[in-house]
């Protein structure tokens, strides 16, 4: 019989990173995927991007509004529980597969676990800043089976207490599409999204939840820079995290702006195809720490959100103070290209995963026990 693994997407971005491995599911003669679809998906504010599921490829997917437009972050995740727990009373699987440090992923790593399912979280053992990190962590301690970046993850995964056995280094899913010959070309794109600039840069800014009281100015000081520099930008919605109005409070001021092009959302194909070709990224995204040096693009990485993340040379860390912006602004535009740089994997994270699906995983033990380091 068939194994039914069950894939949580709740974001535009870690659909993204899944999207290699689902397709590795589905083209398998030996296991079975479902889809759950929530989260900013549903938001029509954010692009409506549930959309772009079934425009991949995928049929067999479930949707689910876990959210309205300001809810607390803890009231979207009883939302997702309550919802998950539903569709698994009426669906039955055999793993269930989360990525990252969203609600989502902590709904469906918590559900999983208490109703003694088998869960597999994706990009486990990273470090960053607000509250991510903790999440990320929880979400791992409630998973059985892991599937890291890096040897730098596996490690804290260990510090963590987790089986070793249970950790596969498979790199970042989303590299598996970065690098592939099916990236749609710069023209396309450009022509797609309406986009008429020769040169720009992609923005990116999102709240920072420790930060609150700060968030306001720090947009401020983003809108600033941006502005003050000249350039020209493709700039795409903050997540809906605590503090996204006070984002989009100083995004007003860049209405009529006929440097700046301001995207909900962009599919994440003709996402990378802009990353690829663009000057720089500028903002606060993990796209700036992970993606951004596959492609050699330099980053200017604000603020605290990706703190104590993969260094790089071609990343460039700076407070939120417009001139330190600005002046590493100019220190990338000056250097020369920077060569790809592949720290978050080579491309075939989807082999490795299959290889581990058909292999080792199912043998995890539900009964999770802490393993001392020796």
């Amino acid at each position: 019989m068939k194994k039914k693994i069950l894939f949580i997407t709740g974001t535009r971005a870690d659909f993204g990173k899944l999207k290699s491995l689902i397709i590795a599911v589905k083209d398998s003669p030996d296991f079975e995927y479902q889809i759950f679809g929530t989260g900013m998906h549903m938001l029509s504010k954010y692009g409506g991007t549930i959309s772009e599921i079934p425009k991949s490829g995928f049929d067999n997917l479930f949707t689910f509004m876990n959210q309205v437009e300001g809810e607390n972050m803890e009231v979207v995740l009883a939302n997702t529980v309550i919802g998950l727990s539903r569709y698994l009373h009426e669906n039955s699987v055999d793993l269930i597969v989360v990525h990252g440090d969203r609600v989502e992923a902590l709904a469906g790593a918590t559900v999983g676990a208490l109703r003694n399912i088998l869960v597999a979280h994706i990009e486990g053992g990273e470090i960053s800043g607000t509250v991510d990190e903790l999440m990320r962590h929880a979400i791992s301690k409630l998973s059985h089976i892991h599937f890291v970046v890096n040897d730098a993850a596996k490690r804290r995964l260990k510090q963590l207490g987790e089986d070793p056995n249970s950790i596969y280094v498979i790199g970042s899913p989303d590299v598996d599409v970065m690098l592939s010959d099916n990236l749609p070309g710069l023209e396309e794109t450009k022509e797609r999204y309406q986009v008429s600039f020769d040169e720009y840069a992609v923005a990116m800014l999102h709240p920072v939840t420790t930060e609150q009281d700060e968030q306001l100015e720090h947009a401020h000081i983003f809108v600033d820079a941006l502005i003050e520099s000249k350039d020209k930008y493709i700039l795409i919605y903050p997540n809906n995290d605590a503090g996204t109005e006070s984002i989009f409070f100083a995004y007003k001021r860049l209405r009529n702006n006929k440097n700046i092009r301001v995207f909900p959302s962009v599919r994440f194909e003709y996402f990378l195809s802009f990353l690829k070709h663009a000057n720089y990224i500028i903002g606060n995204s993990s796209a700036g720490i992970h993606e951004a040096p596959v492609y050699g693009v330099p980053t200017i990485n604000i603020g605290t959100r990706q703190q104590n993340r993969f260094k790089h040379d071609s990343i460039v860390d700076v407070p939120f103070d417009k001139e330190r912006i600005l002046h590493g602004l100019s220190s990338v535009v000056d250097h020369p290209v920077f060569p790809s740089y592949r720290y978050s994997g080579t491309g075939d994270s989807a082999e490795k995963f299959m290889q581990a699906m058909n292999n080792g995983v199912w043998n995890v033990d539900k009964q999770k026990q802490f393993k001392d380091l020796l």
